[in-house]
């Protein structure tokens, strides 16, 4: 890796714009075809939505970090890095917080609730599994009821199928607050049908024993680090792109790429950057009208990713997993977040949308007291005075603004989806949020390196001949 103080010049096959999973899964897949890249990284640091930092002394996974079982592609890659997992902490109960407050420890997956409501989210859960079986992730607008579900929010859908506000709440709860981020009316139930498919079922997002099973010893942002390491002086940091510009070449492209600390000219151009910041490129020519409107329909959700560190894991002896959910709680989520062979113990908790809203009307002081306060809520008073707090704030960092990814607001993703990868001249669109299996997971922005990778190499490695 190299952090230019002086603008460089590099002729290259192709430059990728963005040193996250994603773009340098590309590059690593590219470079393994023998074909030449640059990777040009606007941060002091690669890695993207994966980052890993010491704090006050304390260790924390600030960006994404979990392995499911069926992210495949993310466990290829860090067997073939040589990158080892281990499993969540989830021995001993589950607590659950009812909205009128009632606590209560449960095992399993299912929440303690009355019957009538256990019963309607199962319905729930059922209904979403079976309208996920019907859909093909790579074209989720193809779905027999896509534009049905569409136009619809999932908040209001939730409604049309059951009138058990408890039941809809938490199973809303599960695709709102845990994976968009966003309020359940500010997304359709087509987007939440897609969320579901793309992890294999809506079953799979309620178990967080199969979502959140594994993390990466060492940090999931190592297998940036891991690529990065190979690429050497291809990976530019500190480098933002401003430009890029191309034009036709004997019957090819040519493309010039400035960014604050090289100029690059390529045959491709991979943008594996989230679609939020593609308008933060100048293009030359303009990008088509269609894929104008698409941005503008396209946005991240909101999340405070909390990072609670205590001398011991407390909650264990007590017999708790450290998991617990609670759609009317501030903190919605809680899971043990103790780093491997680790005596110290820590929690991380969510919370999103309107409820982070709230939580940055206060001053750091009074959110950090009231968001230790409903940790309390779930594992006892001693979760109220960590020995280290933090909270990853994305929606303020200023090459990201926004966790976990980006999807779209109300009718677009029929509208818009099946033009979300079509390239653009030279131009090719690589990052986990245009992902099909693994949609804005780390598996998902591997994905989408290894298919974009995948289409230039059948483009370009026959040139070298």
């Amino acid at each position: 890796m190299t952090s230019a103080e002086n603008p460089v010049t590099f002729n290259r096959d192709v430059v990728i714009i963005g040193a996250g999973p994603s773009g340098l899964t590309a590059a690593h897949e590219l470079k393994k075809a023998g074909l030449s890249v640059a990777v040009l990284e606007a941060r002091d640091r690669v890695g993207g939505r994966t980052w890993s930092n010491t704090i006050d002394g304390a260790w924390l996974e600030i960006g994404g970090q979990w392995v499911s079982p069926d992210q495949t592609a993310l466990i290829g890659l860090l067997d073939e890095l040589g990158l080892d997992t281990y499993s969540r902490y989830r021995d001993g109960d589950s607590v659950y917080i009812a909205p009128d407050g009632t606590r209560t420890r449960y095992t399993g997956e299912m929440f303690p609730v009355a019957a009538d409501t256990e019963s309607e989210m199962n319905k729930l859960i059922d209904t979403l599994d079976a309208l996920a079986a019907l859909m093909d992730p790579a074209a989720p607008w193809a779905h027999p009821q896509a534009r049905e579900l569409d136009i619809i929010s999932f908040h209001h859908w939730l409604r049309t199928q059951s009138g058990n506000e408890e039941a809809c709440n938490n199973i809303g709860l599960f695709i709102a607050g845990g994976m968009l981020t966003k309020p359940a009316h500010a997304f359709s139930a087509l987007q939440a049908v897609f969320m579901a498919a793309s992890a294999g079922s809506f079953s799979n997002l309620v178990d967080d024993n199969f979502i959140l099973d594994k993390r990466v010893v060492g940090g999931m942002q190592g297998v940036s680090l891991a690529i990065a390491k190979e690429l050497g002086a291809d990976v530019i940091l500190n480098s933002a792109a401003r430009t890029v510009r191309w034009e036709e070449n004997d019957g090819g492209y040519l493309a010039t790429v400035t960014s604050d600390g090289a100029t690059v000219t390529a045959k491709r151009v991979i943008m594996a950057v989230p679609p939020n910041l593609y308008s933060r490129v100048s293009f030359d020519p303009p990008l088509p009208r269609r894929q104008h409107q698409m941005h503008q329909h396209q946005s991240l959700g909101l999340v405070i990713k909390v990072h609670a560190v205590y001398e011991t894991p407390f909650w264990r002896k007590d017999g708790l997993s450290g998991t617990g959910f609670s759609a009317s709680s501030l903190v919605q989520e809680v899971y043990d977040n103790t780093n491997h062979q680790d005596p110290r113990g820590t929690l991380v908790g969510f919370v999103s949308d309107e409820k982070a809203d709230y939580a940055f009307t206060l001053s750091p002081e009074q959110r950090k007291k009231e968001i230790t306060a409903s940790l309390a809520e779930f594992l006892g008073d001693a979760a109220a005075e960590p020995v280290v707090y933090y909270e990853s704030d994305w929606g303020s960092e200023e090459w990201t603004r926004g966790a976990y990814a980006s999807s779209y607001d109300l009718g677009g993703l029929h509208r818009y989806g099946p033009d979300q990868l079509t390239p653009v001249g030279p131009i090719h669109w690589s990052c986990s949020d245009l992902a099909a299996e693994g949609y804005q997971h780390v598996d998902g922005a591997v994905r989408m390196g290894q298919f974009t990778a995948t289409a230039l190499i059948k483009d370009l490695v026959k040139d070298l001949a």
